[in-house]
């Protein structure tokens, strides 16, 4: 039935919704809507007066009492669009929540209710803020209202935060691009504050598109805080709504919003980060050290290109990372002197050439020259620097130049997940173990939800030969992917060091599975089953060797030589692995940095030729 207004309700219904204000849930055809307490607010008091127009100053006035917002009611439109999210309503053409510009917001679906008496009509803005409270109070268990009673701290301290993926105000999709990288950008301003740990953007953006409640996103990444809000383009100019959140409690903070022209958005990304700094410094002991620089006025055409090109580099697949070449090349053509293009394009090519999307001795001539460029413009540049840091190692075999690289890429961004990563590669691979795990435990802390950084971890711990912690973080990490292959065979590696053949030859199998060679499978099961694991294991070597080397023959994708030499060294065949050593020299394989602690050449080790190898690379003594 419908319901008059002002009906006292427990539980509202409209299309396949419900609405529970007793438990403060939402739920569609039974199963529960995660929706965060603010979207919640709002749907509970446009529900109390449904046909009604509920303008924003009343939303505001319920919503966010005592609240200081500026001339765009910040965090209003964020929090319509999280609720528009959950319901699947659209601006543009809405079924439940609707628009009326300059006024407010009205719910236009029809309303069905168990109903109560009806109370005496009281004021919009009263009325709103009586139902938020029965809300806020169902969840003071969670803990909704602390640092607001006697005896709790009222300044919560913050020493780590998560930008959550932005919203895209347009109604356009393929404006994500623009939200997604203005997202990146605040994540990266905020990395420069010392002593504030900063989630980075990949793990971030696990939350795109996703209802968790903050509290649960709190729990997942560990952080105090979280940044939230909304991006609107319109032609060249730009609006940016973001509000600060006690993570664990939902509990608002500070919220504001900035509108600049497109030209000025450097600018306009710094005045963001500078805000939630501010509010964040109070609540860090010593005071962080800051490095957000003042910023020149961008070509609109170039940060557009810029942009987009940051959005498929993120693809880090092949497809995407030549179309980021073409965007970052654009983006120069446009401005030719805009360090930010230069270093996307330095890490386009470093992606492409680590990878084997490119050979590494015309990718790295490139990296070279794009990430001194980039430096020359602006040397705060922390990622130009991880870019560079390959280059001295990789390209010039300079061991110290790329650890003061690498070092200075921490320093400028001590939050770049990356940089943390590569400097724990470069520790491991001179054998300095202990810190080369703590740089990546960093990396991971900063990117929780990533695959990569966890079996990097693994990874390093198997180096290390802390085999027992090595075999944990590799089963944490989900299959398939990029590394599942050989992530498989170190596995099987540690279990044949603990004598558990069964386990080892099991691993064998998921690599090949993992891999699309279940003929080779198949074949090595067979000979396992009939000469045991030593056999099985050379039949598995020599499947691999045959086509691995027919592969290499190719023009370009190959596999890679370093990875033939291996293999050829665990089966006894000493002149073969040293050949298959010397053409990755050649091609100038990045792997060859974990030369002197990769356990496939244990048997190498007191050949002249290893130690000749040695020296030719540069290590240090």
């Amino acid at each position: 039935m419908a319901v008059p207004q002002g009906v006292a309700r427990a539980v509202i219904r409209f299309g396949s919704f419900e609405v529970d204000l007793r438990a403060g849930e939402l739920r569609r055809h039974g199963s529960r809507i995660t929706l965060q307490q603010q979207p919640f607010r709002v749907l509970a008091l446009l529900l109390e007066h449904p046909g009604d127009v509920v303008t924003r100053d009343e939303l505001r006035q319920a919503i966010w009492p005592g609240t200081a917002f500026g001339s765009f009611d910040e965090g209003i439109d964020a929090t319509i669009h999280k609720l528009r999210t959950a319901l699947g309503d659209s601006a543009e053409h809405p079924r439940f929540v609707e628009t009326l510009p300059r006024r407010g917001y009205r719910f236009i679906a029809p309303v069905d209710a168990e109903a109560g008496p009806a109370p005496k009509r009281i004021p919009l803005a009263l009325a709103g803020g009586l139902t938020v409270l029965a809300v806020v109070l169902l969840v003071l268990s969670a803990g909704g209202l602390r640092g607001r009673w006697p005896g709790r701290a009222t300044s919560p301290r913050i020493h780590s935060i998560v930008v959550l993926p932005l919203g895209n105000l347009s109604g356009d999709p393929a404006q994500e691009y623009f939200a997604d990288g203005m997202t990146e950008a605040l994540i990266t301003s905020l990395g420069r504050i010392a002593g504030l740990r900063v989630i980075s953007r990949t793990s971030a953006m696990y939350y795109k598109g996703r209802h968790e409640t903050l509290p649960e996103i709190a729990r997942q990444l560990d952080v105090d805080a979280v940044v939230e809000g909304a991006v609107l383009r319109a032609g060249n100019r730009v609006r940016i709504t973001a509000q600060l959140v006690e993570a664990s409690t939902d509990r608002h903070l500070w919220a504001a919003t900035y509108e600049r022209d497109l030209g000025d958005v450097l600018a306009l990304q710094d005045e963001v980060a500078r805000a939630i700094t501010d509010q964040v410094q109070s609540k860090l002991s010593p005071p962080p050290e800051t490095r957000l620089g003042v910023h020149r006025r961008v070509n609109p055409e170039a940060y557009d290109a810029y942009l987009r090109g940051r959005y498929e580099w993120n693809a880090w697949t092949e497809p995407g990372l030549t179309r980021s070449v073409a965007y970052f090349e654009q983006a120069l053509r446009q401005d030719s002197s805009y360090a930010a293009a230069w270093a996307g394009l330095s890490d386009a090519y470093h992606l492409l050439g680590l990878f084997g999307f490119l050979p590494q001795e015309v990718a790295l001539p490139k990296v070279k020259a794009t990430a001194l460029r980039a430096i020359e413009l602006d040397e705060t540049l922390s990622e130009a620097h991880v870019s560079l840091s390959g280059v001295r190692l990789h390209l010039e075999w300079s061991w110290s130049a790329t650890e003061t690289e690498l070092r200075r890429a921490i320093a400028l961004d001590p939050n770049n997940a990356m940089a943390h990563q590569y400097y724990g590669y470069f520790l491991s691979a001179l054998g300095r173990f202990d810190a080369a795990v703590a740089e990546m435990r960093r990396a991971l802390e900063l990117d929780p939800l990533s695959p990569n950084k966890l079996n990097s971890l693994a990874a390093t711990f198997y180096r290390a030969g802390r085999y027992d912690e090595a075999l944990r973080y590799f089963r944490a990490v989900p299959d398939p992917d990029a590394n599942s292959e050989t992530r498989h065979r170190r596995m099987a590696a540690i279990y044949e060091r603990k004598h558990m053949h069964r386990e080892a030859m099991a691993e064998l199998q998921m690599a090949l599975t993992l891999a699309g060679k279940q003929d080779i499978a198949a074949m090595v099961e067979r000979e396992h089953r009939a000469s045991g694991y030593a056999a099985a294991k050379e039949a598995f070597l020599r499947a691999g060797l045959s086509e691995a080397e027919r592969r290499a023959e190719n023009p370009y994708p190959r596999p890679l030589a370093l990875d033939i030499a291996g293999d050829y060294a665990l089966l006894g065949e000493k002149d073969k692995a040293f050949e298959w050593l010397d053409a990755a020299v050649r091609a100038r394989e990045g792997v060859l940095m974990y030369l002197k602690v990769d356990d496939r050449f244990e048997a190498l080790r007191s050949d002249p030729r290893f130690a000749a190898l040695v020296r030719r690379l540069g290590f240090p003594p």
